[in-house]
């Protein structure tokens, strides 16, 4: 067992698991971290609990220390530039027409690196675009290509049942989902109904398909005999019977 504490960059976002130390780490303060990429300014979400052993990606990094009022001020500061430098990279995609959409510009705490997110169908030569950028901004700059899913996780939005996108509110990961978990569920395949803004299949389709999976082992299969309460024999057709989660063949 080890003693870690959770760290979260963004709202939402996946939470890290840092080495604490003999650091007093409460939930929701503002810690410096060191990871892959340098030092990161995060929150708190887990404070300093016991984990095994297998469920920590070795080596575990550690927090360097308790964010300062510094170090929230230089944040800040770089977070009010972010739009500036989201226009200006703008113009310059379009000077040097460059088939890609730029998503989101982001500064590192200290204003040591920016990073602009963008999509594009391939790859892009953007050389002379970072040196462009790099001599106006003066710092390291890193552009960065993601997917749809993240493009949607940037920008926000609400989904057909109304509420904020689960993406934009909860959901830390994107996982796995198949046509196949529409079709056990039950559900129209239109895709304009199992989509979200994204254009991909809606994240809530992996929701309950474990429960479906789990009740659908207890069905009988599409043209199985069965047998009811009045001890009458009947194939089983559920083209057009709705599957109950409880499972009850009572209806026969």
């Amino acid at each position: 067992m080890k003693i870690v504490t959770g760290v979260r960059f963004k709202k939402p976002g996946k939470i890290y698991y840092f080495d604490p130390g003999d650091l007093n780490i409460e939930k929701g303060i503002s810690v410096i971290v060191d990871t892959a990429m340098g030092e990161e300014f995060g929150e708190v979400i887990i404070p300093k609990k016991e984990v095994k052993n297998e469920d920590i990606t070795e080596p575990l990094k550690k927090v360097i220390r308790i964010a300062t009022e510094k170090d929230k001020k230089m944040r800040e500061n770089y977070k009010s530039k972010e739009p500036e430098a989201f226009k200006t990279c703008l113009e310059k995609i379009k000077k040097h027409e460059l088939p890609m959409k730029l998503i989101d510009a982001e500064f590192k705490y200290d204003g040591s690196k920016l990073i602009f997110y963008f999509t594009a169908d391939g790859r892009i030569d953007f050389r002379e675009l970072v040196k462009d950028l790099a001599a106006i901004f003066r710092t390291r700059i890193e552009l960065r290509q993601i997917g749809v899913r993240d493009e949607v996780k940037r920008c926000g939005g609400n989904g057909i049942c109304g509420r904020e996108l689960c993406c934009c509110s909860f959901l830390s990961n994107f996982e796995t989902v198949s046509i196949k978990m529409a079709k056990e569920q039950n559900i129209s395949l239109n895709p304009s109904k199992i989509s979200g803004n994204c254009g991909r299949l809606m994240c809530c389709l992996k929701y309950e398909q474990d429960v479906y999976e789990e009740k659908l082992k207890g069905l009988p299969k599409i043209g199985a005999i069965v047998k009811t309460r009045r001890r009458n024999r009947r194939s089983c057709i559920f083209r057009n019977f709705k599957r109950s989660r409880k499972s009850k063949i009572s209806r026969w």
